[in-house]
């Protein structure tokens, strides 16, 4: 599992001029199950995506078509982690 860390890097402004690019990115990577939460951080400084996947490289590939990444409106911190404990809930997403 992977946690995207963003940073915003430009006024909410320019954000918000590119959110529903970016909602639009999320959902594309819903359906493909890859994305498993996100949401913004307290205060509104980022936001924080998990996601599943096979490799840091597969996961920078795909935060690359991110319009917060292409726009450099965000700064980036790819997390690596492997799930030891988690809800019986998540079993089935997780496969652990």
């Amino acid at each position: 599992m992977f946690i995207v860390d963003l940073k915003y890097i430009v006024p909410l402004e320019q954000i918000d001029a590119h959110m529903n690019d970016h909602v639009k990115f999320l959902r594309k990577y819903y359906k493909q199950n890859v994305f498993v939460a996100s949401g913004r951080k307290v205060p509104r400084t980022g936001g924080i995506i998990l996601a599943l996947g096979d490799s840091m490289d597969e996961i920078q590939q795909i935060i690359s078509e991110d319009p917060f990444y292409v726009h450099k409106l965000a700064a980036f911190t790819i997390t690596e982690f492997m799930t030891s404990q988690h809800h019986p809930a998540l079993k089935d997403l997780l496969k652990s």
